[in-house]
């Protein structure tokens, strides 16, 4: 299937951060800490954010663009990392992000020449390489790579749409919502320059302990990838597979209820909701629901089935360290269940069971086994693993439809990359209700086969 949408690029600027009275001796370099590292060669991480316009009387690049350039100008300030060059020197043990005066975010101007805005913010099956062109690249090196970069797409004064594509070795969900939300908070209040502090990103590296040196056994992985003493900054090429669509569902907080009380019926009735008690939250939940279907619009392949699933750790290290910490800090879990036991009756009551074990289990510490984190990842990447793992990207708790510049609430918000990792996404929804959406990409007849599988799964409930 060939793309049916694409764009005219307008221009690329350069925007730096706006001089301003910060003390000479800020920071101007920032190391990366083991949770960053583990990243370093994974794709980078894109969104899009869909804005309806169509209440502007005048066009969206006169009556926005220049509010959108300047409080982003602004948002660099607190977040000056952002603007500079991810290296690894030959004098540095490890890559560190530099950044100096004059360094800026690039951020690309464009007009879509389809007018199907409606059409790619809505939540029918698309393309998944109509979205490509909304999204723009990071020029990434063996030496060097830009940090984030930027696009605006415009849709014939009815809407616009903001690409983000970030360096995930810098950035982990947490941290690129909280600028997306800072440069719409001071885009939103053009009276205002300073950020509240949950918006206000810590870059102090010192919260990060590392006993177990777990930093050296991943530098020492990095450096031998492709060959002795390897400072590569290249990312893993993956590609999206060819005649994949797009697809995003909902499960409503009525929804949620209805299965909470049927998997929990269905606990009670083998006798397993006992204590500990099974913990179904909203995501345990969604990503039970969402594996079992998955597992019976695969039908019978692999006997046992893999499901990844990434956790803030902020909360969680001992002690706890800040919420509004900037970088990466992410711990894992793999939750392993047998097909069968997936396509039976009780499938949904079995995977949220197993979610549940799995995500508990964190509470006897996030970095138990982190050290084989990293290797796990090269041979999921590399394609080594005979078992697959189905990740999990994103987080409801991230709020995205919250990234209000001024104009309302995003129409849609989408991961792009998930096409090319695989991995199911996961936010809130529009509306605010307590529901969940969830993203996935699949060849267009796996994703009828999935979609009408939810819808009955539902309907039953």
């Amino acid at each position: 299937m060939a793309s049916h949408n694409s764009v005219k690029i307008l221009e690329v600027c350069p925007v730096t951060p706006l001089p301003s009275s910060l003390d000479s001796a800020t920071t101007t370099s920032l190391p990366l800490t083991f949770f960053d590292i583990i990243w370093l060669r994974f794709p980078p991480v894109q969104r899009v954010f869909f804005y309806e316009t169509s209440h502007t009387n005048t066009p969206i690049l006169d009556s926005i663009l220049p509010k959108l350039k300047h409080s982003l100008s602004l948002t660099l300030q607190h977040f000056l990392p952002l603007a500079g060059t991810l290296t690894w020197p030959q004098d540095s043990h490890k890559p560190i992000i530099n950044y100096k005066e004059g360094d800026a975010v690039s951020l690309t101007v464009a007009e879509s020449n389809a007018n199907n805005f409606y059409h790619l913010s809505s939540n029918n099956f698309v393309e998944a390489v109509e979205y490509h062109p909304l999204v723009p690249d990071l020029a990434i090196s063996h030496e060097q790579a830009p940090v984030l970069a930027l696009q605006v797409t415009t849709f014939s004064n009815c809407g616009l749409c903001i690409g983000i594509t970030a360096h995930h070795a810098v950035l982990d969900g947490k941290s690129s919502t909280m600028f997306m939300k800072s440069w719409a908070h001071l885009c939103k209040n053009a009276l205002s320059s300073s950020l509240v502090p949950d918006l206000t990103p810590s870059f102090d590296r010192m919260v990060i302990k590392d006993p177990s040196r777990i930093e050296a056994i991943y530098l020492n992985q990095l450096l031998n990838l492709d060959g002795p003493h390897n400072r590569s900054l290249k990312v893993w090429d993956l590609k999206t597979p060819p005649d994949v669509v797009r697809g995003t569902f909902e499960l409503t907080r009525t929804n949620l209820e209805k299965l909470r009380q049927l998997i929990t019926s269905m606990l009670e009735e083998k006798n397993e909701q006992q204590r500990p008690v099974v913990h179904l939250s909203r995501l345990t939940l969604t990503c039970a629901y969402t594996w079992v279907c998955l597992a019976k619009a695969e039908g019978l392949r692999d006997t046992k089935l893999n499901l990844g699933i990434s956790a803030d750790a902020r909360p969680r290290l001992e002690p706890p360290i800040p919420r509004n910490y900037f970088g990466n800090c992410l711990t894992f879990c793999v939750v392993v269940a047998e097909r069968n036991d997936l396509l039976g009756e009780n499938g949904v009551a079995v995977a949220a069971k197993a979610i549940s074990d799995a995500i508990r289990s964190l509470d006897d510490g996030v970095l138990s086994d982190a050290e084989n984190w990293l290797s796990l990842f090269i041979s999921l990447m590399t394609d080594k693993m005979a078992d697959r793992i189905l990740g999990i990207a994103g987080s409801p708790r991230f709020e995205l439809y919250n990234t209000d510049f001024g104009w309302g609430k995003p129409m849609k918000v989408e991961m792009i990359s998930i096409d090319r990792t695989g991995a199911i996404s996961v936010s809130d929804t529009r509306d605010g209700a307590g529901g969940i959406k969830v993203g996935l990409v699949l060849k267009k007849h796996e994703m009828k086969v999935f979609a009408s599988i939810y819808a009955k799964g539902l309907e039953v409930l």
